[in-house]
This record gives structure tokens, sequence and C-alpha cells, in this order.
């Protein structure tokens, strides 16, 4: 009777672990960790370049930093499928937008 039992919950567990994933179901940090499947950016390149290969971005961010000598200015281009970071006038980072066009995105804060 047991071993009927352990049976049955193991075929279930293996049945469960063969189910597709869901980007909605994948953690935030194991997606930011993947690479961005739509050509952009790559880190150095100048705001100039930006534009000239990816066009003008949909909006452009209030930028931030730069109080310091030591504090960068942060600029962020926002184009339908990433988000580009400029330290100063370069690339310093590119971040997809959406997985997915289903990814359903964190909640927002509660305030």
């Amino acid at each position: 009777m047991r071993q009927t039992a352990f049976v049955a919950i193991a075929a279930s567990f293996i049945a469960l672990a063969s189910l597709p994933a869901h980007a909605d179901n994948t953690p935030l940090a194991v997606r930011a960790s993947q690479p961005i499947a739509a050509p952009h950016p790559s880190r150095g390149m100048t705001m100039a370049q930006v534009q000239k290969q990816f066009g003008a971005p949909q909006s452009k961010m209030d930028p931030r930093g730069g109080q310091k000598r030591d504090w960068p200015t942060i600029n962020r281009w926002v184009y339908p499928q990433f988000t580009v970071y400029f330290q100063r006038d370069r690339v310093l980072d590119v971040v997809a937008n959406k997985a997915s066009a289903n990814e359903v995105g964190p909640k927002p804060p509660v305030r």
C-alpha cells in the first residue's frame, strides 16, 4: 500500500516537471541573466551611434546622478523592446522591457 502511494506521488512529480515553463513563472533574476534576443546596442557605444543605428527612442527619461564628481550622470532611453542606460554618453547596460508579449511585470509599489 505504501509503495503504491509512493509510486503515485513520484509519477505526479515527474508529470509536473515535464510541463512547459511560462515566462510569468520565471524568476526575474533568471530572466535578467538571459541575453536579449532582439538586436540591441552594445556596451561602450555612444549616444550618437545608438541613435544612428536604432533611431530616436520612444522617450528619454530625466537624467539621474551627477551631483558629485564620483556620481556620473545616468541617462535612460526607452525603445519598444529594451531600455538603454548611458553613463555620461556611453552605453552602460541594456535591459529587455519584456521577455514576451504576454509577460506580466511586477506589481506596482503600494503607497
